[in-house]
């Protein structure tokens, strides 16, 4: 309860009478004892199921996955779009590539992301062996995460195409 008319220092002097106070009548309750719920094992059992998958029925397997790759050569301004499935190898001109996996992320789940783990060997002038210039995860969404670092050639993601059950 606070008086009328009180403003300045004599509410300054009350605020604390009133928080001891409150204080005080917090300690002196019980806390309430918590409630528990029984939960038949059946029913539970069934709850699981529902919010937990246990198998992987309906995703693409691996090897039935197709990438679609975009190789640059911007010496003469060429694109190309490649289609590869995980283990496969492509040799476009002096650039070989290889295709470890792909995935993207289920319908449901945000943020959206598409990636594939890729090798890229490249054949440059003069010399007689390709070298490796990158080996790993390219993403669709975030393309400056990884990137193939050549002066001519530039490979990145387009899609990678599979499916998740309900989709």
């Amino acid at each position: 309860m606070v008086a009328r008319g009180l403003t300045g220092p004599a509410m300054r002097r009350l605020y604390p009478a009133l928080l001891i106070g409150f204080a005080l009548t917090a300690c002196g309750s019980e806390p309430e004892a918590p409630q528990t719920v029984e939960v038949p094992l059946g029913e539970a059992a069934d709850a699981e199921e529902a919010i937990i998958p246990t198998d992987t029925d309906g995703v693409t397997p691996n090897a039935e996955r197709v990438a679609t790759l975009g190789l640059l050569n911007k010496r003469n301004n060429i694109s190309e779009d490649i289609e590869m499935k995980p283990g496969e190898t492509r040799e476009i001109g002096p650039v070989i590539l290889t295709l470890a996996s792909c995935e993207r992320t289920a319908a449901w789940e945000m943020p959206q992301e598409t990636g594939a783990f890729v090798q890229v060997d490249i054949l440059d002038r003069g010399q007689s062996d390709h070298a490796r210039v990158f080996s790993g995860w390219l993403f669709k969404e975030s393309p400056s995460m990884n990137v193939v670092e050549h002066p001519i050639y530039d490979v990145w993601v387009k899609d990678c195409a599979m499916s998740w059950p309900g989709e």
